[in-house]
């Protein structure tokens, strides 16, 4: 099985095109959820990832509620800087769904809530507001396929 990154409502599409190259180089899965702050025919987007697009696995769901209903089950985690644990205290599994919110507001404050247990962060300086979108989702895939062994890559 594919790990899974889940952008929640993304609004940069440099951010999405790097993400979507990056999940195209491990075989992760791209989910989507709208609304969308750009166009996927954007030229940002796919300048950023155009000579990987094909072999990209991408969904798109309207919406959070459309995203659970469709995938009811799995090792759901929560990237945040307000995350419980370090990103590196996690026991990430074949069936996880790494969760990344917006660039200007995070994760929804109700989802947080909710996964209060299952929010991780990377640690940072205190003082500094975050790292880049695109550069989060990679640390976190990167780490996530080294416990696994780096399934599939050479």
């Amino acid at each position: 099985m594919p790990l899974n990154v889940v952008l929640v409502e993304p609004e940069i599409p440099q951010n999405t095109g790097n993400i979507s190259r990056t999940c195209a180089v491990t075989g992760s899965v791209l989910h989507l959820i709208k609304p969308l702050g750009f166009s996927v025919d954007d030229r940002s987007l796919k300048r950023a990832g155009l000579d990987y697009w094909h072999l990209l696995n991408v969904q798109y769901h309207e919406s959070l509620d459309d995203f659970f209903r469709n995938n009811p089950s799995g090792d759901f985690y929560f990237c945040s800087t307000k995350g419980m644990l370090t990103y590196t205290e996690v026991s990430f599994s074949e069936n996880s769904f790494l969760f990344f919110g917006r660039e200007t507001a995070g994760l929804p404050e109700w989802l947080l809530k909710q996964y209060r247990h299952r929010t991780i962060r990377i640690p940072m300086k205190p003082g500094v507001r975050s790292l880049n979108l695109s550069n989060s989702a990679a640390i976190v895939l990167y780490e996530a396929l080294r416990q696994l062994g780096f399934p599939q890559l050479k």
